[in-house]
């Protein structure tokens, strides 16, 4: 079994469900040695996150961002942890609502996903840095 191990910056990008599969495959050039396998993707961050949803329709990702503004608001009189601005709090919850990480499945040195799958970088800060992933994979 093979095991390959990466890094990967994100550009800077602002809040919101941005698409990043295409971004991530192509700094994984160890992908086409992989016939069968994982890809294990984390983001080394507590305020964004990562999922797999409809790459498709952008009005998707609109809605994303929507719904979690309005399940999560800025702002909230409980929140304690405020110093770091008003989107601080809620981008932490957000990130751990949706998660650190996705697994995708690698077949014939390719990522396989649905017909509409695609990865997210859920960012939840308004002015966010750039990000860093680690990609794990593994796989014959």
């Amino acid at each position: 079994m093979k095991w390959y191990q990466k890094e990967i910056r994100l550009p800077a990008v602002k809040r919101g469900f941005h698409l990043i599969t295409d971004l991530i495959e192509s700094q994984l050039h160890e992908l086409e040695d992989i016939k069968v396998g994982l890809a294990h993707i984390f983001i080394k961050h507590t305020s964004a996150s990562l999922t797999i949803n409809e790459d498709a329709d952008p009005t998707v990702r609109q809605d994303f961002e929507s719904h979690f503004n309005k399940m999560v608001p800025e702002n909230a009189p409980y929140y304690r942890h405020t110093l770091e601005g008003s989107d601080d709090m809620p981008a932490h919850l957000k990130a751990a609502i949706l998660g650190s990480s996705v697994t995708v499945p690698i077949t014939n040195g390719k990522f396989n996903m649905g017909t509409w799958q695609g990865i997210y970088l859920c960012e939840h800060r308004d002015h966010a840095s750039k990000r860093w992933l680690v990609v794990t994979l593994q796989g014959n």
